[in-house]
């Protein structure tokens, strides 16, 4: 679904763009001002120019997922720590100390949702879109691994496109080997990454995690809860450890939330309870 290019009687910036990258050496047009702003990192990653890169990050994926036809995503959060089923028994052989052994343990016990998010993402992915027109569902992740990489996998064995949004973080976290390569972005800015999660978010499955996956967990009820987001499918995965980790109705009994924004998501156990629910949510809004 690319975009016609629109007529214009101007040379095409990338026509320019060559010639200047290769100018006669001469003193002026070797010193850095007389680059042209576009193709000067050094101009670009002034201070006084966040705001033009702010735009950049926000643009650049939102122009490259409207020309693959992308209407909606199912979101997917969740921990960079669990292993795949195929990892545990390396897991546990790296364990060297009691203390390290017994959370080991409790990683691999979650396992299961690697598993989970990628057959949720498979379903997602084998749902039918009209050839050639707009494709709904299709499978966002962080693009790291573990809950990440399990819900790209699901959609490439479903024969599916996905979407890896990964950041820059101090360690390099490549992006996994299954998110479609020209769906593959990498933020500076976790506010427009984060954005980009939700620009056409449909559904959101929310894994077991970390300080991120809250992050992106309650930024989501706020938006959600405060009007600015339309509501949507939103699903934990394991009841037992979210109500390990969050008590969600101590903050309802404190009257620091509403009982009904208990109600903004849905607790699941499996990938088929969760499109289930996804389904027919669909289906209540189609025929509201």
């Amino acid at each position: 679904m690319k975009k016609e290019a629109v007529h214009t009687p101007f040379k095409p910036a990338s026509r320019e763009a060559g010639f200047a990258a290769n100018p006669t050496p001469t003193a002026q047009t070797e010193h850095p001002a007389y680059r042209l702003a576009f193709q000067d990192d050094q101009f670009l990653l002034r201070e006084e120019l966040r705001p033009v890169r702010f735009q950049l990050e926000l643009m650049k994926p939102e122009l490259l997922l409207s020309e693959a036809g992308i209407a909606s995503t199912f979101v997917f959060y969740g921990s960079a720590r669990i292993p795949s089923p195929e990892e545990v028994d390396e897991l546990r052989a790296s364990a060297d100390t009691p203390e390290r052994k017994a959370v080991v343990e409790r990683l691999a016990a979650k396992a299961c949702y690697y598993e989970e998010a990628r057959k949720l993402a498979f379903l997602a992915s084998c749902r039918e879109c009209n050839v050639g027109g707009p494709r709904d569902y299709v499978v966002c992740s962080g693009g790291g691994p573990s809950i990440m990489e399990a819900a790209n996998r699901g959609a490439h064995e479903a024969g599916g496109i996905s979407v890896g949004l990964n950041i820059i973080l101090p360690h390099e976290q490549l992006p996994n080997a299954y998110v479609t390569p020209g769906l593959s972005f990498q933020f500076h800015y976790f506010a427009l990454r984060k954005m980009h999660f939700l620009m056409r978010a449909r559904a959101v499955a929310v894994f077991p995690g970390g300080f991120g996956t809250f992050d992106e967990l309650f930024e989501l009820l706020t938006l959600v809860q405060t009007g600015k987001m339309a509501r949507i499918p939103i699903l934990l995965f394991g009841r037992e450890f979210w109500d390990k980790v969050v008590n969600f109705q101590a903050l309802a009994d404190e009257g620091v939330i509403a009982q009904r924004d208990l109600e903004l998501f849905h607790f699941v156990e499996t990938a088929d309870e969760a499109w289930d629910y996804v389904c027919r949510q669909a289906e209540t809004a189609k025929a509201a």
